[in-house]
This record gives structure tokens, sequence and C-alpha cells, in this order.
């Protein structure tokens, strides 16, 4: 076999076609990554494009004709932008707190303790997943009016407690965890509770900090259900102000609207960084902790 630089030929071949694949694999993840944030580079132009405020210009420039912060300045003029953020963080943090803690609990039972017909009730919760939302949204707004809980935020908080795509991805992670860890504190005299909260818990975080980002994304940009469970102004989530502040005809204000949905997605962006980088230490703290 013939050799140049005593480096085989086939293996020179080898690393082109893997230096041609990577190439082309980063040229399809760059333009796919640009195709998403293009849009949102736009939005946060057009937010500062003062000239913008009447009429959305086309085809789009992604430059500010007349460079102002005075959109910003009317947004948080014309909307409570701070009350509506702060009730949405309401609602998320309760919302994350409820259905976190049933997933994980609900997950860990399944997991761990092996209890007849654990199969059946994870069957059952996510069969839940296959009615979609549109179909059970009248008779919840019923029974919650029923009950006299619209328009408080316990008509977000209860509902919560059904988070059955979180109880399977809880199941599963749990799954991969040593049973052992459970029988030797079991043994040395420690509780369930005790064995979950010391033990467990600490090795779920990585998957702790995936369903707080998909449930703080979830709530943090609903509309459809604050839109039928809340009536009073003061207590509107972010989405919900937007969408009034949108639909007002006799304001329409575009670049106003594109200030106030950019500062809407800081707390996403923020959460979504911070966890992003604590879901990779925490994954390689937990496999150590193994």
């Amino acid at each position: 076999m013939s050799t140049k630089g005593n480096v085989p030929m086939n293996k020179r071949s080898l690393n082109r076609s893997k230096v041609i694949s990577d190439w082309i694999l980063t040229s399809v993840l760059l333009i796919g990554s640009l195709v998403m944030v293009i849009p949102f580079i736009w939005m946060v132009f057009t937010s500062f494009d003062w000239a913008a405020r009447l009429k959305i210009p086309f085809p789009p420039r992604f430059w500010p004709e007349e460079f102002s912060i005075r959109t910003y300045q009317m947004a948080f003029t014309n909307i409570p932008m701070l009350k509506y953020m702060i009730n949405s963080l309401i609602v998320s943090v309760g919302v994350i707190l409820f259905s976190l803690t049933s997933a994980l609990l609900s997950g860990y039972a399944i997991s761990k303790l092996k209890f007849k017909g654990a199969n059946i009730v994870l069957l059952l919760a996510l069969s839940t997943m296959m009615i979609p939302f549109e179909m059970t949204m009248i008779p919840q707004y019923l029974m919650f009016a029923e009950f006299k809980l619209l328009d408080t935020y316990w008509a977000f908080f209860l509902p919560a407690l059904n988070y059955a795509f979180g109880t399977f991805l809880a199941k599963s992670f749990i799954d991969q965890l040593p049973g052992s860890l459970r029988e030797a504190a079991i043994i040395d005299g420690a509780s369930e509770f005790t064995v979950f909260i010391k033990i467990y818990l600490p090795l779920c975080i990585p998957i702790l900090a995936t369903m707080i980002i998909l449930q703080f994304l979830a709530v943090w940009n609903d509309l459809l259900w604050p839109l039928l469970a809340l009536k009073t102004p003061d207590k509107y989530t972010i989405q919900l102000g937007l969408a009034m502040f949108s639909y007002n005809k006799d304001l329409p204000l575009p670049s106003v609207i594109m200030a106030a949905t950019t500062v809407s997605l800081i707390p996403v962006i923020v959460l979504y960084l911070f966890l992003q980088r604590f879901i990779v230490e925490s994954i390689a703290l937990s496999g150590i902790k193994q």
C-alpha cells in the first residue's frame, strides 16, 4: 500500500472526508441558526426605530432609520410592563413549584417503589397528553368558575399538578440512577421521603433544570388560558397585556409593540442561558456522584 509522509493513503482520505463532512455540517447549522436569529435581530432593531412607530417598513431594514429609545419609553408609558412581568413571574414560579413537585414525586414512586399497577398509572397519565387543551379548557373553566377560583392564580397552580410529561421525564431519568442507593438508605433507617430528598433529588438536578425551562417557556408564553381565567387587568400576565395593547386599533404603534415584546423576552433569554450552562455542569457532577 502506497504511503506519503508515513501516512497511509486510506487514512488521509478518511481525514479529508471527515473535514469535508464537518464543514458541511457546520455550514448547515450556521444557516439554520441565521434563519432563526434573523427575525429576532429584525425585531430588536425595529424596536429602536422611531420612524417605524406608525408602519412597519417593507422590505424590512436591519438598521433603524431614526434610532431612538422613545419607543421603549412609550412602551412603559402605555403598558404597565413591570406589573405584567411581575404577574407572569408569580404565575410561572407557582406553576413550576407545583408541577415539578408533582412530577418528581410521582416519577420517583413509579420508578423505585415498584408498586402494583405502576405502569398502568404511568400509561393513564401519558394518555392525558393526547387530549388537546382546547377540548378540556371549557370543562376546566366551568369547574374553576364553580369553585370561585377564576380571576385568581390558583386557576394556574392547581392544573399544574397534572404534569404528565414531567412525570415521564422524571421516571425515565430516575430509572438510570442506582436502586442500591435507596436500599442502603432504607437499611440505615431512612424514611422514603428522606431517601428522595437527600439522595435522589440532588441527582435529579439536570432533569429538574430541563423541566424548569420547559415549564417557564410554556407559562410565560401562554395566552389562551390567561385570557379565559383572568378578568382583572391588574392580574394580567405579560402576554395578555401585550395582546390587549396590540389589538388596540386606535393606537397602532408597531415599533412600540416590538419594544415591549423585546423587553418581555429578557427573562426567558436570561433563564435559558443560565440553566443551559447549569445543565451541563449538573450532568458532570451527577456522574461523579454516581
